[in-house]
């Protein structure tokens, strides 16, 4: 990143990204000792990585008549809100409203809603601003058959590295009945719906990582070495999350090795689908799938399945053998393989030359 412009473009990303999230991590921490519901932090922190890119052009690149200026405004008010829902949510904890199952804590209840209100208003903002626009700006879906393929791919990967640790655990019989069982498909047949009514959250963060910072650090570093210090500072942004969310405080250092390992090991395989196919869709639905399979296979069918876990320094062998070998063998594929110098365009925003890939 030469120009002045590109610079400031990367100071304004890495500050809302980062700062915001690590910022509301005290929040967190507080919250983690008084033992409060938490859930509205990660939904609100996935959705930083693309403002940070959409303030980073909408402040340096005002004349441009090809930004999807509506749908970009759209998102940063859904953050904005969502940020003070969450703030709100811990602020105000004991503020609950009553469901037919019985009372939930309102603030975290209205970021889900939120993200599903925000999804629709931002999907119509997109259709409206028009291919030329979204195609400038990276957000046009395109390469239909390797788009599709690439997340069948990951879905058989996903699958059989699941299956792999749960015959290592001795639980293989356990896995097949879930997976065969009526909550199973229940469960895949809404998935549609539940992308569409919450894809903001899975574009948040790919357009952030995938779309804007992989193209910059591949011209520094290499294909190879760029992809994979993107897992590293990828995996260091869930820093918070970690320590507060996922596991309990004690566990944050093993869940954040875990977690470097699983950003670098599945970044291998998002940054490989995001270059075959340059459709930024792609790695926000794969994401998606990543993230919501989990309740699932673990037969919770509930995002409890995620948070205050238990961890030891044994598993991370583990992991990162069957991590490596479904999706670290990636880094070997041919789009890794080029010579030729990754080419990322001045303006309006990062992209490949598909001629070097």
């Amino acid at each position: 990143m030469g120009s002045k412009t590109e610079k400031r473009q990367l100071y304004i990303f890495i500050a809302i990204a980062y700062g915001i999230p690590y910022l509301l991590g005290l929040l967190m921490w507080y919250g983690s000792l008084n033992q409060l519901e938490l859930s509205a932090f990660p939904s609100t922190q996935m959705l930083y990585p693309a403002m940070g890119v959409m303030f980073a052009f909408l402040l340096t690149r005002r004349e441009d008549r090809e930004m999807p200026r509506s749908f970009y405004i759209c998102f940063i008010l859904t953050t904005v809100i969502s940020i003070i829902f969450t703030v709100l949510s811990v602020w105000k904890p004991d503020t609950v409203v009553t469901m037919p199952g019985g009372t939930a804590p309102l603030f975290s209840l209205a970021v889900q809603y939120l993200m599903a209100a925000g999804s629709i208003i931002c999907l119509i903002c997109l259709i409206a601003a028009g291919k030329k626009k979204r195609a400038a700006y990276g957000i046009k879906w395109r390469n239909f058959r390797a788009s599709v393929g690439c997340i069948l791919l990951f879905l058989v990967l996903y699958l059989a590295r699941v299956a792999v640790f749960n015959g290592l655990a001795g639980q293989l019989q356990e896995f097949a009945a879930i997976m065969t069982s009526a909550e199973a498909w229940i469960y895949f047949a809404i998935m549609p719906l539940n992308f569409l009514l919450g894809y903001i959250a899975f574009f948040g963060e790919e357009y952030g990582w995938r779309y804007y910072l992989q193209p910059i650090l591949q011209k520094k570093f290499g294909l190879r070495k760029g992809v994979l210090l993107l897992g590293v500072v990828w995996g260091l942004w869930h820093l918070p999350l970690d320590f507060f969310y996922y596991v309990t405080p004690e566990y944050g250092v093993i869940m954040t090795v875990t977690q470097i390992i699983n950003c670098v090991t599945l970044g291998i395989f998002l940054g490989f689908a995001y270059m075959k196919t340059e459709n930024i869709w792609v790695p926000a639905i794969i994401h998606f799938l990543n993230n919501n399979l989990i309740m699932v296979v673990s037969g919770t069918f509930s995002a409890d399945a995620v948070e205050n876990n238990s961890m030891s320094w044994m598993d991370i062998p583990v992991t990162l053998l069957i991590n490596g070998l479904m999706f670290g063998l990636f880094i070997f594929a041919k789009q890794y393989r080029s010579e030729e110098p990754l080419e990322v365009t001045a303006a309006p925003a990062a992209a490949y030359n598909t001629s070097a890939l």
